[in-house]
This record gives C-alpha cells, structure tokens and sequence, in this order.
C-alpha cells in the first residue's frame, strides 16, 4: 500500500494540545516525586490486539515535543498489520518525558490504529469487487485530518474534507430549494468547472427525476436494500459515480458491494470504533 505520511506540521497542534491538557501548570507530579534526577527509561509499545498500527507520528511527537534528545525508534509503520504482543516502537529517554507523554501517545496511537483497523475489515469483506470504502465528515473537531488519514492506513478512502471541497446536495438542500430539478440547476449554475456534483437520492423516484434533470457527478444513494441499489446502478448505467450509505456494516458490506455500486460511505469509521489495544511498558 502506497501510504503518504502526514507531515509533523499537521501532527504537532493535536499532540501538543493534548501535552498541556495532561501536564496542567506543573507537570508530572508523580514522577517528579517518585523519580530519580536525571533517571532514563526504555519502554516498548506493544500490541495487544490483531489489527492494523495508524498514528506512530502522534506517539513519537508525545515525547520529542516533551525532550528532543528522545529516541524514538519504530517497529512498524502506519498501515501496517500487527498480531498480539508485537512491537510496534521503543522510546529511551529521560523517566519525565517517557511518563509524562505516555498517555497522549497512548491515547492517540490507539484511537487511530483502531479506525485503521476497522477500515480494514470492512476493506478485506468487499475484497474482489470494485467498491472503495470511504468515510465521512462525521470525525472530530480538529481531528478530521489525522483520522481521515487513519482511513487511508487501513487501505479505505476519504470523502470531502471540508464543505467547500464539493457540492452535496442532500435531503434538507431539496427541502430547502423545493425539489431535486432546482437543486441540480442551481448547483451547476454556480459551480466552477472543477467543482464536482453529488446529490443524495433516498428512492429510485428522485434518481430517475436528477437523470432526467441532467443529472449529477455521484449520486449519494441513502438507505437503500440491496435489490434497489442494484436497480439505482442499472439506471446510473456508468454515467455517475454510485455511492451507497447508510446502516453499512462488516457483515452487510460485501452484499451491497456486489450490487455494482462504486463506493461504500460509513460515518462509523470516524466516530463509532473502539480503539486498539496497546500497552507501553517499561523494558526493565
């Protein structure tokens, strides 16, 4: 997999805001009581679960934003599949910095290896189709970038980042403007010419009316069971990009990739996992 790394620039606001949240005014009370001046530690993170590692950019910038003498060394990049008691990373530094960023790496690598992971599953039950599975805006405030990017790790794809990426016409738009007819024209009238088109269809009615309209760029076909989805890319015929969502789950997302629609979009990806487990121990 071809998996371009986020630059520490987009990395380092998240990381640190999470340092200072976890540092308070006076740092690390329990170590700053309990460690020697000057004592170092080397610590493994570990896997504790089968999944797929995103986030090791977050876990390094924990301790090297904290101590820039911090030697971070990693195991497995991002992307990669990881079983039960492998290492992922070592970190050697000074007790205060491995103890006082443990958590924020923690917190962060765990949170995205389990998005990476979960993308993953549902990537693998689709394997053999040509349906991509894509996630949504449905993330974080400012998180949207890094868990996008876990997305990727887990071999998925990325909708819009931002509102202003693409025209998405959905079910309040029509209300809003009275009608699908309205809502394309109004769209192409004012779209620039790299602008893309989606529109949210919830019945084969309002498909069929955006075809004869002139249609759209993608169709977000919302809710659909498998035997209508399958109508919808019938009369698609190619001319469109067919999206389903809606209720996509590991267990229903090979059948409704095999109705021949081009994406499967899943909010849940962002907003529902559960992290991976990973454990950072001290190497004594």
């Amino acid at each position: 997999m071809n998996l371009f790394p986020l630059p520490d620039i987009m990395w380092e606001p998240i990381v640190r805001a999470g340092l200072l949240e976890d540092l308070g005014t006076g740092g690390d009370a329990t170590t700053q009581a309990i460690a020697q001046p000057g004592q170092r530690l080397r610590a493994i993170f570990r896997a504790r679960q089968h999944g797929v590692v995103a986030g090791m950019s977050a876990a390094r910038l924990s301790f090297s934003l904290l101590d820039t003498q911090a030697r971070f060394h990693s195991d497995r990049n991002d992307g990669h599949v990881v079983q039960p008691g492998d290492t992922l990373a070592v970190i050697e530094a000074r007790a205060e910095t491995v103890l006082g960023g443990e958590r924020v790496a923690l917190n962060l690598l765990s949170h995205l290896s389990g998005i990476a992971t979960a993308t993953h599953t549902v990537v693998e039950a689709v394997q053999g189709t040509k349906a991509r599975v894509c996630c949504t805006r449905k993330t974080m405030p400012g998180m949207r970038a890094l868990q996008k990017y876990a997305v990727k790790a887990g071999g998925g794809s990325n909708h819009r980042y931002r509102l202003d990426d693409a025209i998405l016409i959905k079910d309040n738009h029509i209300a809003l403007c009275g009608g699908v007819r309205p809502a394309l024209e109004g769209a192409r009238e004012r779209a620039g010419h790299l602008m893309k088109i989606e529109l949210e269809v919830d019945t084969l009615d309002q498909l069929r009316d955006a075809i004869d309209a002139g249609g759209a760029d993608a169709y977000l076909l919302d809710n659909m069971p498998p035997p209508t989805l399958r109508d919808a890319v019938r009369m698609i015929d190619g001319r469109a990009i067919a999206e389903a969502s809606g209720g996509i789950t590991p267990q229903t997302a090979r059948p409704i990739a095999e109705t021949g629609v081009d994406i499967l979009s899943l909010g849940w990806l962002t907003h529902s996992i559960t992290a991976l487990d990973i454990g950072l121990d001290i190497d004594s």
